[in-house]
């Protein structure tokens, strides 16, 4: 209970608990924008037109503040580790391959596993704090740091096993050796991954993103210039890369908790730590699979394409091309996963608030804006196509064969535009494990089998591999398009209550004596 300090502040729910909540005053505006949305949608008096362009005006004002910060934070992280890249890249194209295999292969696996099952905490906080139940973003957000925790002590072996296991997919030795020397040097970073996911998905289920996006600039700046001076001034090679990667991971990690700390937007969602965390972590913990299956699926496909083409004839060349692309695939990706961030906030706050066409529209637009975006993404590394890659190697030979991949990259950029959109919307509404079952077949028995036969069979290589491989990301595409299209938003509103209920355990005390 509020004390009698509080008393005039506190809005109790009227619920069985009897739960505070929130004092009248809130100053969150999305709440008020949120409601202004659902009315206009609801209010028949205007004609259908005038209804989609007053709610399309008030969704882009929501929509965008929400986005634009969130792409330049993915955007900053992904240069933090491509840059590492960028600069081993100029020690030598087998330093390259070394690093873009530690990367994409080692590296890229752990990553989607972290993420993945950090975005059971996007679901729950953002319908959470919809709902106005906001003293349960801190339980939900350490509930998911010690899972992830536990999980990162179980991955980190695959990090110190990285070279046999490389070696065992038939990997070169010498590329396999220069990874694994830059993979023991990511080891702290799994932890950092462990705590930062959390935590940004608990900043981003408030809106709050902007303090976020000055924190990773600050250390982008920094890790720039001690990857300058561990690299090339101190000898450090690709260990002393990696070791620099990991600190700039933990710097961001810091920084952001002791926001959290000091600030008082959070006095009502943080209130310390709590011996909830520790509870119900079983139950957590199959939410949480559900959603590291479903991102785990969709993140690793584009690696495998990095490890099949390991197996190619010129191995090195292919490999070199491929992860350049992939690189610049991720950071046109990034701008859709900034959208994706957005998708999932609105969807889950409007579901939580109990907006069922507020919901279904907002759907509709950041996937429009997501996709426009995109497609001008495409066209401008097509219009690049013959000097992009000299950001990453002077070699005219690999340049050249990325310069021939272009057009594949510029449709895979495109159906990024829709695709990670349409994931946000899924982990917004808690289809997980829905959504996994379609990356599972669409990915891996439709897009992986097919580049193969084009790869090998039909002896066209890289561009074989990747044909197939966009082949199964558009199939899984439409297939979200229309499960989408086909939802009763109505039943989902209904959904994310009950989810709420079931995971509402404030009643307890915060600290049990």
């Amino acid at each position: 209970m509020a004390t009698s300090s509080d008393d005039n502040r506190i809005i109790y729910a009227e619920d069985e608990s009897y739960q505070p909540i929130l004092h009248a005053k809130r100053s969150f505006s999305a709440e008020t924008v949120s409601s202004e949305l659902e009315d206009i949608l609801c209010n028949m008096e205007l004609s259908r037109s005038h209804r989609i362009l007053r709610a399309t005006w008030v969704e882009l004002k929501i929509l965008f503040p929400l986005a634009a910060p969130a792409i330049v934070v993915y955007l900053l992280n992904f240069f933090v580790s491509i840059s590492t890249q960028m600069f081993c890249g100029h020690l030598g194209n087998l330093e390259l391959a070394g690093v873009s295999l530690g990367n994409n292969g080692i590296q890229g696996l752990v990553f989607g596993v972290m993420l993945g099952m950090g975005s059971a905490v996007e679901t729950l906080c953002g319908q959470a704090y919809g709902a106005n139940k906001f003293e349960m973003l801190g339980v939900y957000m350490q509930r998911s740091t010690i899972l992830l925790t536990l999980a990162g002590l179980v991955l980190m072996f695959i990090y110190i096993f990285c070279k046999p296991i490389l070696l065992g997919l038939h990997e070169s030795p010498a590329i396999s050796s220069a990874a694994a020397i830059f993979v023991y040097g990511l080891i702290p970073q799994i932890f950092a991954y462990a705590c930062n996911f959390p935590i940004q998905k608990f900043l981003q289920a408030q809106s709050v993103i902007f303090p976020s996006t000055c924190i990773s600039a600050a250390v982008l700046v920094l890790h720039l210039l001690l990857c300058w001076v561990v690299i090339f001034k101190l000898g450090g090679g690709l260990l002393g890369a990696g070791l620099v990667t990991s600190f700039s991971w933990w710097v961001i990690v810091v920084a952001q908790f002791v926001y959290i700390l000091v600030s008082k937007k959070f006095k009502h969602t943080w209130r310390g730590f709590s011996i909830l965390a520790f509870s119900g972590l079983w139950d957590f913990f199959k939410l949480s699979l559900a959603s590291g299956v479903m991102l785990c699926l969709e993140f690793w496909y584009y690696q495998v394409l990095t490890l099949i083409a390991g197996l190619l004839k010129n191995a090195e060349v292919s490999l070199d091309a491929l992860s350049i692309c992939m690189t610049i695939n991720g950071w046109c990706f990034m701008v859709s996963v900034g959208f994706q961030a957005a998708a999932s906030v609105r969807v889950s706050n409007e579901l939580g608030a109990g907006h069922p066409r507020a919901t279904s529209f907002s759907v509709i637009v950041v996937n429009l804006c997501s996709l426009l975006i995109s497609v001008i993404l495409a066209v401008i590394v097509l219009s690049l196509r013959h000097v992009i890659s000299y950001a990453f190697t002077s070699g005219t030979v690999v340049s050249d064969a990325v310069s021939e991949l272009s057009p594949f990259l510029a449709a895979s950029i495109v159906l990024g535009g829709v695709q990670p959109v349409l994931s946000g919307v899924a982990v917004g509404c808690g289809w997980q494990a829905f959504v996994a079952y379609v990356n599972l077949a669409c990915y891996y028995i439709i897009g992986v089998p097919l580049g193969c036969v084009l790869g090998f069979a039909c002896d066209m290589g890289a561009k074989g591999i990747w044909s197939g491989m966009l082949g199964g990301t558009a199939v899984q595409t439409l297939v979200l398009l229309w499960t989408s299209f086909r939802t009763n938003w109505d039943k989902e509103v209904e959904k994310a209550q009950s989810r709420l209920d079931t995971w509402d355990d404030v009643k307890e005390p915060l600290l049990k004596e």
